[in-house]
């Protein structure tokens, strides 16, 4: 930007002053030889004089020429007055010539601010065209002129373009070489799209247009195009992998337009046994098993339609007339402006073969678990008939105490075994769902207190029982005896010494169970495990505990079957080496289908 200089409280540019003393030295320099050769009587090139200040002001400056020249003719006037009167032919002259000035001065302020103004337009429309602008020798490619719209795009400052060749915008020497050929055809171009470079060497793509205006000069508009077709790229590599992932989805897409397929993935072809060909423009109910068919939804219409099911499974008859299963996702959507509706359908043939397979494996699993059972109870009757017939009568059989006090042992081990037996055999009977819930109202701190006596834990552990008198479940007692009595028996079996046991009722107002939790200061379970021990066959430490305590871990098993029976849940906390606690969440009313 130019310096400025303040005068009288005015801004005056350099420039300005520059001119404003060489038209004021013409001037005074005019009026001075004018005045010399009036006096001498020399009348052939003083009155031109005037016209360099005039001419000179009125092109920089119009209107402050215009003034000037009405100085200058008065000064010439008064020149003429002077050496000339009474001359009347000279001072007709002399004002002829003054008023000449004026008109001369008048006429060049006209043209002049015409081509300023023509100027100022195109330099207007130049700097502030949308477009980048650039002017270029064809043969050097030296730049001529260019706006600042391009060197905007490009990253770069004025001094820094002006050091640039126009060819050396280009991004690669193989885009610089297809604009040399266009060029060299002579020929206007009106749109090629190539990338250049901006300042950091980055791609930036632009349209160009171009045409020759005179001699070597070529103008070239720059139209930025790069945030365009990034998004083409994007949205291209976007369009690209939703057709790999429609295309390579194992999970079935179909698109539906008024009920008709309009398109639809290769795994629903090979689902269906059709070809694309065959299914384009049909109806899916048309492959729907015709059992299905009044249930399968309206898929016509738009989003203001009737609701599609979320999730909904259907029969299909495929082209070899086969019958497979299908879960149905409906979704609305618009496609190519226009409602449509989007399926996913995935194949759950073989996940309704492998159910009925398991339920099978189950019923084969449960029929062989009962006879074993039943075969391994049979040859223990008799076993425990003759053990009880020596202990308890052992000198009419000559049974010493030494040999007594190891047939007890012996007795108590194969009622053990029974116990195992019965609760294998009681497992399989409740996954055949054959065993009915028997509800009756009793309080459940009798219940409590009737198994810690029966199973004699007050000599085995420290007890601690927090349930308040008045609670009264609503149950089936007996089945809810064997689950605390097995939760007790856990907990003693698994704490260590000195054993605590508590056992504690909660619940808040407006809470629909009843919570029953029984703590111990045993051996943990941890996070990993906790999920595994109401399995069958399953504990907390398999590989020691079950030889410690003589257990394969069916009483958790069905514990949590017999709660489940009842509508409630078993819950588990547990710390490693401190302790667990087992909290047994039962309704506090009874299902409206139980009995009464």
């Amino acid at each position: 930007m130019e310096k400025t200089v303040s005068i009288a409280g005015r801004s005056f540019t350099h420039t300005d002053i520059v001119r404003f003393w060489v038209i004021a030295s013409l001037a005074i320099s005019c009026i001075f030889i004018t005045s010399i050769s009036l006096a001498k009587h020399v009348e052939t090139i003083y009155a031109q004089l005037f016209y360099f200040p005039i001419l000179y002001a009125t092109y920089f400056y119009p209107r402050k020429g215009l003034f000037l020249s009405g100085a200058c003719a008065v000064a010439y006037e008064i020149l003429a007055y002077i050496y000339v009167f009474p001359d009347i032919g000279g001072m007709l002259y002399t004002t002829g010539q003054a008023i000449l000035f004026v008109l001369v001065a008048a006429v060049v302020m006209y043209f002049t601010e015409k081509v300023n103004l023509s100027e100022a337009r195109y330099r207007s429309i130049f700097e502030n065209s949308l477009l980048g602008i650039v002017l270029f020798d064809q043969n050097s490619f030296s730049v001529q002129l260019s706006n600042t719209r391009l060197l905007k795009m490009l990253g770069y400052d004025t001094d820094e373009f002006a050091k640039m060749s126009f060819a050396d915008l280009f991004y690669s020497r193989e885009e610089q070489r297809k604009f040399f050929e266009l060029l060299g055809s002579s020929q206007d171009i009106t749109s090629f799209e190539t990338r250049f470079a901006t300042k950091g060497r980055a791609p930036f793509y632009v349209n160009l247009s171009w045409s020759r205006l005179n001699g070597n000069i070529v103008s070239c508009s720059v139209i930025d195009i790069n945030q365009r077709k990034i998004a083409e790229m994007a949205a291209e590599e976007n369009s690209y992998q939703y057709k790999q992932v429609t295309e390579s989805s194992p999970t079935s897409i179909i698109i539906l337009r008024e009920g008709k397929i309009v398109y639809l993935n290769p795994a629903f072809r090979k689902f269906s046994g059709f070809t694309e060909e065959e299914l384009l423009g049909s109806e899916l109910a048309g492959i729907v098993h015709s059992d299905d068919l009044k249930a399968f939804p309206d898929t016509s219409g738009s989003f203001d339609a009737k609701p599609l099911p979320v999730v909904e499974e259907f029969r299909f008859r495929t082209k070899s007339g086969d019958i497979r299963l299908g879960a149905l996702f409906f979704t609305r959507i618009v496609r190519r402006g226009e409602p449509a509706v989007l399926i996913n359908l995935v194949d759950i043939t073989e996940r309704e073969h492998l159910k009925e397979r398991i339920k099978q494996d189950n019923e084969r699993r449960r029929g062989i678990i009962s006879t074993v059972a039943h075969e391994l109870r049979t040859p223990l009757q008799p076993i425990m008939g003759y053990l009880n017939l020596l202990t308890e009568d052992p000198k009419a059989y000559g049974v010493t105490d030494e040999t007594r006090a190891i047939l007890d042992r012996c007795a108590k081990s194969v009622d053990r075994e029974r116990q195992i037996i019965n609760q294998m055999l009681e497992l399989s009977v409740l996954d055949a769902g054959k065993i009915p819930l028997r509800y009756t109202r009793f309080t459940i701190s009798d219940l409590i207190r009737g198994i810690v006596d029966a199973g004699g834990y007050v000599t085995k552990a420290e007890l601690a029982i927090d349930i308040p008198q008045e609670v009264v479940f609503d149950a089936d007692e007996g089945k809810l005896s064997i689950v605390i009595d097995s939760m007790l028996s856990n907990a003693v079996n698994y704490s260590k010494p000195p054993r605590k046991i508590r056992i504690s009722y909660s619940t808040r107002p407006g809470d629909a169970y009843h919570r029953l939790a029984i703590q111990d200061n045993g051996i943990g379970i941890t996070e990993a495990q906790l999920d595994e021990i109401f399995e069958p066959f399953q504990l907390p430490d398999s590989a020691s505990i079950s030889r410690k305590y003589d257990r394969i871990g069916l009483s958790l098993s069905i514990a949590k079957k017999y709660i489940q029976m009842h509508g409630g849940y078993i819950s588990v906390d547990s710390v490693v080496n401190l302790g667990s606690t087992f909290t047994i969440h039962i309704p506090k009313q009874r299902p409206a289908e139980a009995p009464e």
